[in-house]
């Protein structure tokens, strides 16, 4: 039974739940046109009063750990919701086509590195493979804009990349606009690519080189989502503390055989990856010892053997699935 005061409080719920910026009742990925609404590319000043940047600014206001039940409330139906869209998402997208790059945020756009990640991601995405990553800046930016650019050329897409050399970091006022700018000359509706990206980092803007975009409140499930729907395999770029627990965590998922299988983990930067956070020979060292097992482990300077990598791993999938 509902008694009055009950009733009371309901109303204040509601009316609540009606005035926070954001729509808890949504069912739908965002687009970047969606996230970006009330930005103009012709006066970066805008971007203070974007839809992302109001929903940010609320955020931040009501805690990152929310210190009202009602604004928790109404943050886990938005992301709620972003997950039925998301099971709808992959009701037409083959999740063992979908692959992860993982990488730092602070990549800068004129760094070699994020050319190389464009590439990489250009050719996987016209082989039939969907990328995703975390939406944001950096590596992740650079996952996005090669999916993007795929079924153009190198030279257009080193077009792109000088078009967006005017701001190389997030942080320049320029990052968003040369950004848009770069879809209108290049617009595009074959490709699609999946961002997950988080209002815990909002500070990091959202690229607009992604498709489909699934933000989302709470950054656990957020973590957790990139590293389990890529069931196509993840890639490693160099990164720091929030790439080193993604390695960890997929290998985990792979270790136990979480969903059924493991897939590939491809390391790009021999000497990254064996010096400079020498994360691959301890995890050869814990396969080889038996203490992780299962696990797929590449290390690799280039992308032709990740594309073999990957596509010998879509094929075993093919045959294991078929009759």
């Amino acid at each position: 039974m509902i008694t009055a005061p009950n009733y009371k409080e309901l109303e204040g719920l509601v009316e609540y739940l009606k005035f926070v910026p954001y729509d808890v009742t949504r069912r739908e990925l965002y687009s970047a046109a969606q996230l970006y609404a009330g930005f103009d590319p012709n006066d970066v000043d805008t971007f203070d009063t974007c839809f992302d940047t109001k929903v940010y600014r609320h955020f931040i206001a009501g805690g990152k750990r929310a210190t009202q039940a009602v604004e928790s409330l109404a943050r886990t139906l938005h992301d709620h919701g972003i997950h039925l869209a998301m099971d709808r998402f992959f009701k037409t997208h083959d999740s063992h086509q979908c692959v992860g790059i993982m990488g730092g945020h602070a990549q800068l756009r004129t760094a070699p590195s994020f050319r190389q990640v464009a590439i990489i991601s250009k050719q996987l995405t016209e082989l039939g493979f969907y990328m995703l990553s975390g939406g944001g800046p950096g590596a992740m930016e650079a996952t996005h804009l090669g999916a993007w650019m795929a079924g153009r050329s190198e030279d257009e897409l080193d077009d792109a990349l000088q078009m967006l050399s005017v701001a190389p970091s997030f942080s320049d006022k320029l990052w968003l606009s040369s950004a848009m700018q770069v879809i209108a000359k290049y617009p595009q509706e074959q490709y699609v690519s999946l961002g997950i990206p988080t209002w815990l980092y909002g500070h990091e803007p959202t690229t607009p080189f992604a498709t489909h975009i699934a933000k989302f409140f709470e950054n656990s499930i957020r973590e957790d989502s990139i590293l389990t729907l890529a069931y196509g395999g993840i890639i490693y770029t160099p990164g720091s503390a929030g790439t080193m627990q993604e390695v960890f965590q997929d290998a985990v998922q792979n270790h136990y055989l979480s969903f059924g299988f493991s897939s590939p983990m491809i390391f790009v930067g021999t000497k990254f990856w064996t010096e400079e956070m020498p994360v691959y020979p301890l995890l050869q060292e814990m396969l080889a010892t038996g203490k992780y097992k299962n696990l797929q482990l590449s290390l690799t300077n280039g992308p032709d053997e990740i594309i073999d990598v990957l596509l010998r791993f879509r094929d075993t999938q093919k045959s294991v699935s078929c009759p």
